[in-house]
């Protein structure tokens, strides 16, 4: 007998093959029939089944970029992500996981705490009082989140928390030693032997710890990490994530050389965060892509990340956000607020700023600093009554006043706190015929979301059905088929997932069924459901019936059932090898 049988619904299974009417059966968390409509009738009975005509079956989605490490604590159905069909997480990414732990130094905790919560914008708070770090090894931490979370959800280890465990604070500018290698080695494959997914780095410029400080693996060389690499390739269904300085614009030949070598080195793929396409830089796509092609030529692969969909993301002038990332403000925008405020209404501080704005130093980051464009969010004094939703050029325009100037002002009567949302500058018809363009490439892979981090600044997680709308009733890029495959298989493909990514007998029963004619993502809204009342951005599904993970109902009507069927995922058990010799 069945568990459930989906009837009637137009399946898209995964695999790029045309949609087809069927019957889809689950019996002990597996998809077990999978047949012209009908076929289930008479002999095969099911406990339960509902009539999904008219609607659109697909295997879950599986974002390959987020940070739910600590969420997965205090949220184990990884929201909003679980609500927009995402049913398998990987996290451990850019060098930065809660694991391992040295149990003689309990002080390393709080410096994780505090790095995470500077470096991925996560709240401290929460940091604080959702998670119990009661683990040391990687493995306790697997174990702890087994049995308690409503996705399945992978882990690579992070480089920072293998050298901190080593090095203690001389993990922070200090160069290992052969003994402290061969120990985070050891670590390395202890983790991996316990079901780690492999390794993730971060050389970026951008990351810092909570002391201001580069992070741990950024002080690393490369020999050390050609070592780490080598580990990874001798464990069963093992990967590499790493982030360098270039993957925000264009990679050095350096850049290239190192990541080339690792992945090489481990015989396993290396995929990158994230490949921004926009037009007005037609040469970074090709720049970039280089990378994959000289991979391909040594023995190794290199994947590139990208979003299929322009992520909101909001910036202000009083908090932590990507504005501090462009060189020269980070210790403008660090003051104290009354003196950051007086700084900023010189004219002189604010044309030097916007002289580092758009110098070619600010590489990415140049997309943020066309300040006219900004459209104001929420406001806190009545000096701003009326602004929010205005466009920044307009009120200037108004007032007689410089874009920046009238930016500066705004903020200013806020004591700094206005929201402010930037309009994207790659919205134009040539960038996204460039994204279709560039989505063909076969290192190419749709992900990058970063959910569970930046949380009151961006929200990613909806790409998924954003995504999808826009393929069904919006730009129609690619067809549905097509987009169901590069959310669902092709990321289970790179990651050697065993038995997920399609509908087919045999396989794991992760689904989404949704409406064609309703499926979207909402607008990103600012709610306070952290622990502590912490702030984050939420994203309503739209259109999405049901979500199943391994069988079981997580997801109906846009409402969580309370279930938590979902697995860690081990390397080797539930991932094979994918090699790239």
């Amino acid at each position: 007998m069945l568990d459930h049988l989906v009837k009637g619904a137009t399946v898209v299974d995964g695999t790029g093959a045309p949609a087809r009417t069927a019957d889809v059966g689950i019996r002990a968390g597996r998809i077990a029939l999978v047949a012209e409509p009908g076929a289930a009738t008479g002999d095969v009975a099911a406990r339960t089944e509902e009539d999904a005509r008219g609607l659109v079956l697909t295997p879950g989605f599986v974002d390959p970029h987020t940070h739910y490490d600590a969420q997965l604590f205090w949220d184990p159905y990884a929201t909003p992500s679980l609500h927009h069909g995402v049913t398998t997480v990987v996290g451990g990414n850019c060098g930065f996981t809660l694991a391992p732990l040295h149990p003689g130094r309990p002080e390393d905790a709080d410096y994780t705490r505090r790095m995470m919560a500077k470096v991925e914008g996560m709240s401290l708070t929460a940091l604080e009082e959702g998670v119990d770090w009661a683990w040391s090894s990687f493995a306790e931490y697997l174990d702890a989140l087994d049995g308690r979370i409503a996705v399945n959800a992978g882990f690579m280890v992070g480089h920072c928390a293998l050298r901190r465990y080593v090095m203690g604070p001389d993990a922070i500018g200090g160069r290992a030693t052969p003994a402290q290698l061969e120990r985070m080695t050891a670590l390395l494959e202890e983790a991996m032997a316990a079901g780690a997914w492999g390794l993730s780095t971060t050389r970026s410029a951008t990351h810092s710890d909570g002391d201001g400080a580069p992070v741990a693996s950024r002080h690393a060389t490369p020999a050390e990490l050609l070592v780490l690499a080598r580990a990874v390739g001798r464990h069963e269904g093992t990967q590499i994530e790493a982030i360098v300085a270039g993957c925000l614009d264009r990679f050095s030949d350096a850049e290239i050389d190192l990541l080339v070598e690792m992945s090489a080195a481990a015989g396993r793929p290396l995929n990158w965060n994230v490949l921004t396409i926009d037009s007005a830089v037609p040469e970074r796509v090709p720049r970039q892509l280089l990378a994959s092609e000289r991979a391909r030529a040594s023995g190794g692969r290199i994947v590139a990340l990208t979003m299929p969909i322009l992520t909101p993301m909001n910036m202000s002038l009083g908090t932590f956000c990507a504005l501090n990332l462009i060189p020269g403000w980070g210790g403008i925008l660090g003051l104290p607020v009354p003196e950051r405020i007086a700084r900023l209404r010189d004219p002189a501080v604010r044309a030097e700023l916007l002289r580092h704005a758009v110098s070619p130093k600010a590489g990415v980051f140049r997309r943020l600093t066309d300040f006219g464009r900004y459209v104001v969010g929420d406001t806190y004094s009545a000096a701003n009554d009326g602004l929010t939703g205005r466009v920044v050029e307009d009120i200037a325009a108004e007032r007689g006043q410089d874009p920046f100037h009238c930016l500066v002002e705004i903020c200013a009567a806020d004591g700094l706190r206005t929201v402010l949302w930037p309009m994207p500058t790659d919205n134009d018809p040539a960038s996204w015929a460039l994204r279709r363009e560039t989505w063909r490439h076969e290192d190419v892979l749709l992900g990058g979301s970063d959910a569970g981090a930046h949380l009151d600044r961006m929200c990613g997680a909806p790409y998924t059905t954003r995504f999808l709308g826009d393929c069904l009733r919006g730009r129609r890029l690619v067809p549905l088929e097509r987009a169901v495959r590069m959310l669902s298989d092709d990321p289970a493909r790179l990651f050697g997932l065993r038995d997920r990514g399609r509908i087919a007998v045999g396989h794991h029963a992760d689904l989404v069924l949704f409406d064609p004619e309703r499926i979207d993502a909402g607008p990103a809204t600012l709610v306070h459901d952290l622990p502590g009342a912490s702030p984050r951005l939420d994203s309503r599904a739209l259109g999405v019936v049901s979500v199943r993970v391994n069988g079981v109902e997580t997801v109906r009507d846009d409402r969580l059932t309370g279930a938590v069927p979902g697995r860690v995922l081990r390397s080797g058990r539930d991932t094979r090898t994918v090699s790239t010799r």
